[in-house]
């Protein structure tokens, strides 16, 4: 049977996938992505994917090494400050309010959101006139064989591919991290997250915030204004239960329950898009990689979406292990053999486990029912925002530690 080579191959086409292409292209590998979704969807049909991903500032750096920075940016909204607010008091009202503040640490912003349906238009456009990029839809991997100088893989449609190097952005369920025999730790909260967009007469001032009360964060980020509306888009995460509640009732009923929920910060909350709903979870694999091939996004790692971090943490595994790879081309060197991937493994498994630990303890903090919880919850608020080493140790934990750009870059 007849082969494609490539010298990288990425299963998994989502966003994560489809930048891991774009970087691996532009530093010179030839790249197949494999994904099995056909297209992405718009915004207005049934399966869109109706939330959106916070950038944040090393994220951006690796997009514009990629090449497609220049793309994205003119959808993008500049994320100013991260707004923390306690609600957990009798009344639903913000009792205790943290703004960090990204020019605390010389910088402009702290990143820029997008929408998820627009980001995978524009990375679709991108790799299809992209040299050294190839991507393959409608496609999954069903069968990979490490030997010992490649990696083969089946499609479903019987064709083959060799590569020296397989990279899994295949999700949760991961299928490559399975045939690797690579175990994973995961966890459910019991909760999902509404994810849907909203206009509101007062402006969001690029200014994120994140709402504490019980359930879960109630999370408004900036958008682009739509004909002059300004408009955010929520994540509002629930027990299951009242999550299913919610998505069940009819827009006026939700709207009203949403300018609640954001305990009015922006004025009345009004449904732009339609609403979705995701499960909520945690996952951690025991090691990033295998004979031939390496973890990335959420093949590695799964957090709940607090302080946009998951997406982040995916493109910090990319930039460290296309360091590695890149070096080892450079010296002539196999690029993926085991010391490489082995490298790559022992240098981030420890960051992104102190991530989805972290992440986790945050999202158990913020479905606190009980009054004492919540007051402590609030007590800590205010103990890291008032001392300003940990204020800005926060921010910077929260950027990726040494990964931001000079402040006149």
């Amino acid at each position: 049977m007849e082969r494609t080579h490539s010298d990288i191959l990425v299963a998994g086409g989502g966003i994560a996938g489809m930048i891991a292409t774009a970087c691996f292209a532009a530093a010179g590998f030839e790249t197949t992505c494999i994904e099995p979704q056909a297209q992405a969807p718009d915004e207005g049909a049934a399966d869109a994917d109706l939330r959106s991903t916070a950038f944040l500032e090393p994220a951006i750096a690796l997009l514009k090494a990629a090449g497609v920075w220049e793309r994205l940016s003119p959808h993008a909204t500049d994320l100013r400050i991260m707004r923390l607010a306690d609600a957990g008091g009798e009344t639903n009202e913000m009792r205790e309010v943290a703004d960090f503040d990204a020019s605390t640490l010389g910088q402009a912003r702290f990143g820029v959101n997008l929408p998820n349906v627009q980001i995978r238009k524009v990375l679709l456009e991108h790799l299809d006139t992209l040299p050294g990029a190839t991507l393959l839809t409608g496609r999954k991997v069903v069968r990979a064989t490490a030997r010992t100088r490649e990696m083969i893989l089946t499609l479903d449609d019987g064709t083959q591919h060799a590569t020296p190097l397989a990279v899994a952005a295949d999700g949760r369920n991961s299928f490559l991290r399975q045939n690797a025999g690579i175990k994973a730790r995961r966890w459910d909260y019991g909760q999902q997250a509404l994810v849907f967009a909203v206009s509101h007469p007062v402006p969001h001032d690029n200014v994120s915030t994140e709402i504490h009360r019980t359930g879960g964060p109630f999370t408004l980020v900036p958008l682009p204004d739509r004909g002059g509306v300004p408009h955010s888009a929520v994540v509002w995460m629930e027990t299951g239960p009242k999550a299913a509640a919610l998505a069940a009732l009819p827009a006026e009923d939700f709207n009203r329950a949403a300018t609640e929920r954001s305990c009015g910060i922006l004025g009345p909350l009004e449904l732009a898009t339609g609403r979705g709903r995701w499960p909520i979870s945690s996952l951690i694999a025991e090691r990033l990689d295998g004979p031939r091939v390496a973890l990335v996004a959420e093949a590695a790692h799964v957090m709940p979406p607090i302080g946009a971090q998951g997406l982040n943490t995916s493109l910090g595994d990319l930039s460290d292990l296309l360091g590695l790879v890149a070096a080892a081309r450079d010296a002539g060197q196999d690029h993926g053999a085991h010391q490489i991937l082995a490298r790559y493994s022992k240098g981030r498994h420890g960051e992104t486990l102190a991530r989805v630990l972290g992440v986790d303890a945050l999202n158990r903090a913020a479905m606190a029912e009980s009054q004492g919880l919540r007051d402590l919850r609030r007590a800590g608020l205010k103990l890291l925002y008032g001392l300003r080493p940990l204020r800005e140790g926060a921010m910077r934990a929260g950027l990726g530690a040494g990964r931001l750009p000079d402040p006149g870059a």
